[in-house]
C-alpha cells in the first residue's frame, strides 16, 4: 500500500474533525441553568476532557497543514531539479 504525505494529512484532518465534533457534542450536553452560570449537576471537571480534545484536534489539524506544506515544497523542489 502506498501512503503519501497528502493521504496522511487528509486522514489526520478527518480524525481531528471527528474528535472536535465529539468534544463539542459533549460540551453542548453539559447541564447549564438559564443564567448560564451552571447547574448544581455541573462539575468543572466534566469540561476538562472535551476541551483538551478540542486542543488536540487543533494541533492535529496544524500538523496536517504542515505535512501538506512540506509535501508541496518537496514536489516544487523536485520539479525545479528536473526542469
Amino acid at each position: 500500500m502506498n501512503i503519501t504525505p497528502t493521504a496522511s494529512a487528509v486522514n489526520l484532518i478527518n480524525t481531528a474533525q471527528h474528535k472536535s465534533a465529539d468534544a463539542a457534542h459533549v460540551i453542548a450536553r453539559l447541564p447549564m441553568q438559564k443564567d448560564e452560570v451552571g447547574s448544581s449537576e455541573f462539575k468543572s471537571s466534566d469540561i476538562i476532557k472535551p476541551v483538551i480534545s478540542l486542543k488536540e484536534a487543533e494541533l492535529e489539524t496544524s500538523a496536517a497543514v504542515k505535512l501538506l506544506e512540506a509535501d508541496k515544497e518537496t514536489i516544487g523542489s523536485l520539479l525545479d531539479i528536473m526542469g
